[in-house]
């Protein structure tokens, strides 16, 4: 059946919505729209659904919700009854339709027998990983399109150990959801089965959160001597972090003040272009009010809460937004340095980091004496780690980071939290303090330590019904002719995490490199900075990771900016 047909065949069908047909029948002149909505089926991959709002095959609705979550139920009954027992937690954040996606999951569940959890209100993603651990859950179901621009949604899927479902059985639950042709036809549950299997959780739930993460806490006596004084500033950014972020800093003993204007959940972010943390600009508004307020720091989170952004004032007095890598070092230096001065930390400590993260996090970790694992982008392989290392008690798992401003200390969610980034950011600027200096000039220190590493990240936007496939062909086309150099700096190997393969340039070896396959191209250059390209697993981008090492930041930024040269002609854009 060819899109059109499909497109009438939905048009034409009594059991779509009114909002639908309306949406649809605007369309029927757009042949291109109509073709990008039902010339293909939203992937379901291993970060589960992500894509534009709107009616379709391709597209966030509720069809394609009820759709997804038929195909995780078909799997959760194939594992038998005590799994359907042992239900599914949901929670959503404050995006458009979110609310409406996660009760129309919830509903197809109940449908199927299967015992649901789902939130009162909107819950970022790290208290839904930790609600599936402490109610023993077999799966989870996050509704949320993280930091993407606000036409967007998605459908995270998690294991029964709180991480985003294992790659095994994402191929599981999509051969399911594959068999599934009726977009229509997912069975509705009756008034008994929605009573009978669909409990709310309450904030009662919330409380054992916020109790595990108080327990984390690494520097109590700071805290009580700076932490009335502190001036934070923090930003929801119009998402689900406003309840739990204020609630642990003020357990802990700091009162934040909140950005009134993105305080309140705007599924439009009205105030900013794109809700991400990550860029200096979201957090422009909380940065004018800490330079009135005078105060020391600025974080904001992204509207699922599991990534922090920060802003700190540098020397001159003004605040500069911190990178994830940089916040990434200074929590981890912060980690290892109070667990050693407090004597707590183990003999068999261990990070993880994605391998696209700072090469400083290896030099912080030889300092300490601790080992440092690598994983492919995505926090459900650092999740993976920590599995592993429960169930052999190899390593004691520590800290674990990402670029993209992602962060988990402990081991009660196994997602980013920036729950718990926001209240060991906040204890980290009272320690500083403390000592008698800044976060900002601890930075400096670790740079003067450990050497100059400048990070950072491009983003090549692709449009089209096959952008997925046109970016994965661009990284396909980097392995088949390895390039040697870019501009001043030589490559030294090759990683191809396809084919889980380090080729050495110089003798021509290869070696496994023992990590998850994934469509990537890793160049380690001779000086210890490295360039890598891959497709974006949730949006259509191809992302570009550079980190630069230099004797200080002029020199770096001048070897970044040939850099990006080089990498944007090999790669043709």
């Amino acid at each position: 059946m060819g899109y059109i047909d499909t497109y009438n065949s939905w048009l034409e069908d009594k059991r779509l919505n009114a909002e639908a047909k309306s949406e649809l029948e605007a369309i029927k002149d757009n042949k291109e729209d109509i073709e990008y909505r039902f010339g293909a089926e939203l992937e379901f991959g291993t970060a589960g659904m992500r894509g534009i709002i709107g009616y379709g095959t391709n597209m966030m609705n509720v069809y394609t919700v009820r759709r997804a979550t038929q195909g995780l139920s078909e799997f959760i009954k194939s594992l038998g009854e005590d799994a359907k027992d042992r239900g599914v937690a949901i929670s959503y954040d404050t995006r458009l339709k979110s609310k409406e996606f996660a009760t129309a999951a919830a509903h197809v569940l109940a449908a199927n027998g299967i015992h649901v959890y789902i939130f009162d209100k909107e819950h970022p993603v790290p208290m839904l990983s930790y609600a599936v651990r402490e109610l023993g859950a077999v799966a989870g179901i996050m509704i949320t399109a993280s930091h993407n621009p606000k036409q967007y949604n998605g459908y995270k899927v998690y294991g029964e150990d709180g991480a985003q479902m294992s790659p095994e059985d994402t191929d599981i639950v999509v051969g399911y959801i594959q068999k599934i042709t009726d977009y229509l036809g997912t069975p509705e549950p009756t008034d008994e089965q929605i009573s009978k299997y669909l409990r709310i959780l309450t904030p009662k739930f919330d409380k054992k959160y916020y109790k595990s993460l108080k327990k984390l806490t690494l520097s109590k006596k700071a805290v009580k001597k700076c932490g009335k004084k502190l001036k934070l500033v923090y930003t929801p950014v119009h998402g689900s972090g406003y309840i739990p972020v204020t609630t642990i800093l003020k357990m802990i003993g700091i009162n934040a003040t909140v950005v009134e204007e993105q305080k309140n959940p705007d599924p439009e972010f009205s105030t900013v272009e794109v809700p991400n943390p990550e860029f200096k600009e979201t957090l422009s508004i909380g940065i004018e009010y800490a330079r009135r307020i005078d105060a020391t720091v600025v974080f904001g989170t992204d509207p699922d809460s599991d990534r922090l952004g920060v802003a700190v004032k540098n020397k001159e007095g003004e605040f500069e937004a911190l990178s994830g890598n940089q916040v990434g070092i200074l929590l981890l230096d912060y980690i290892l340095t109070r667990l050693k001065e407090e004597k707590n930390l183990p003999e068999n400590a261990a990070v993880v980091k994605s391998f696209v993260t700072t090469g400083m996090a290896k030099a912080i970790c030889a300092h300490f004496g601790v080992e440092l694992f690598e994983v492919p982008v995505g926090f459900k392989f650092i999740g993976e780690k920590i599995k592993e290392w429960e169930k052999d008690l190899s390593h004691t798992y520590i800290f674990g980071f990402e670029e993209s401003c992602g962060y988990l200390r402990g081991t009660h969610a196994r997602d980013k939290d920036a729950v718990v980034a926001s209240m060991l950011c906040a204890e980290m600027v009272c320690y500083y303090e403390w000592i008698g200096k800044t976060v900002y000039q601890r930075l400096q220190e670790i740079y003067a330590e450990y050497g100059y590493v400048l990070d950072c990240n491009i983003s090549i936007p692709f449009k089209g019904l096959h952008a997925m496939a046109d970016m994965n062909a661009v990284v396909d086309k980097l392995k088949d002719d390895p390039a040697k150099s870019f501009d001043l700096y030589k490559v030294k190997a090759v990683r191809d995490y396809s084919k889980n393969l380090r080729i050495d340039l110089a003798t021509g070896e290869k070696t496994e490199i023992g990590s998850p396959l994934t469509n990537c191209v890793y160049y380690e250059l001779e000086n210890g900075s490295f360039i890598c390209v891959r497709p974006s697993g949730t949006e259509p981008k191809l992302k570009i990771y550079f980190s630069v090492k230099a004797n200080n930041r002029q020199d770096a930024d001048e070897a970044l900016a040939k850099m990006q040269a080089a990498a944007k002609k090999l790669i043709g854009v």
